[in-house]
């Protein structure tokens, strides 16, 4: 595919074949993306989507649920190597990769707007629990809003890196979410040319049952959060946000 606003999706980023989780999601519960109640004001149901937004203290009942539980995805990537298996099975991967700027300015403004969650601050996306830090098992809240649905979906964070010349984080899907997968944040500095540049790698299938039904309308979604994500951390970095 062309770049698209300095932004490009590799030629050979890897498609799920669309019959083959299908057929091998057959057998799962409808509503696969909801978490056992813990409390009796948690609910049990499929309830990653709704209408409405949830309360704060729904969303916090829910993070404190996922933050007692392993995350609910197999291990796909990892920070310092990339992607770990060949066979991806009904997983798609996509990777995407933008120039932020030069110079160490550059990717110190660019780390502050990470450590805000600016690449989420994309108006039909945000963080909830904003005040979170970029930390290992840390739980991050996702509000999505799209096609008149919003949904909340909890991911959990694996690994971090915080060096001279990277900076970001892994995170892995939570039951509370309507997507399984793993997706790398990454900030590099190349300290040869001055290169400061921002990376997603994400390998994921759909969970939730409207997210397996709607599932080209969920693959557009995706790619253009990388594009809006891309765009949104150089606004942040010129705004010095």
């Amino acid at each position: 595919m062309r770049p698209i606003v300095g932004l490009s999706f590799p030629a050979t980023a890897r498609r799920a074949p669309v019959a083959k989780w299908l057929t091998r999601w057959s057998a799962k519960p409808v509503f696969a993306g909801s978490i056992p109640a813990r409390r009796s004001n948690l609910p049990d149901n499929g309830s990653v989507f709704s209408l409405r937004r949830s309360s704060e203290d729904v969303i916090q009942e829910q993070i404190a649920v996922a933050r007692e539980r392993e995350a609910a995805s197999p291990r796909f990537l990892s920070i310092a190597n990339g992607l770990l298996v060949d066979d991806l099975g009904s997983f798609a991967q996509d990777r995407s990769r933008s120039v932020l700027g030069s110079g160490k300015n550059i990717f110190n403004a660019a780390k502050r707007a990470f450590a805000n969650w600016q690449m989420f601050d994309l108006g039909w996306v945000r963080v909830v629990n904003t005040a979170a830090p970029i930390e290992y098992r840390q739980i991050i809240a996702v509000e999505v809003h799209a096609l008149g649905l919003r949904s909340v979906n909890l991911s959990k964070i694996l690994e971090t890196v915080d060096s001279e010349t990277q900076f970001g984080f892994l995170y892995s899907t939570t039951l509370h979410h309507a997507e399984q997968g793993e997706e790398i944040f990454l900030l590099r500095f190349d300290t040869a040319t001055g290169e400061v540049s921002y990376e997603l790698e994400a390998v994921s299938r759909p969970r939730h049952l409207l997210a397996r039904v709607a599932y080209p309308m969920t693959r557009r979604f995706q790619h253009k959060f990388a594009r809006d994500s891309h765009r949104r951390i150089r606004q942040a970095i010129a705004s010095g946000s």
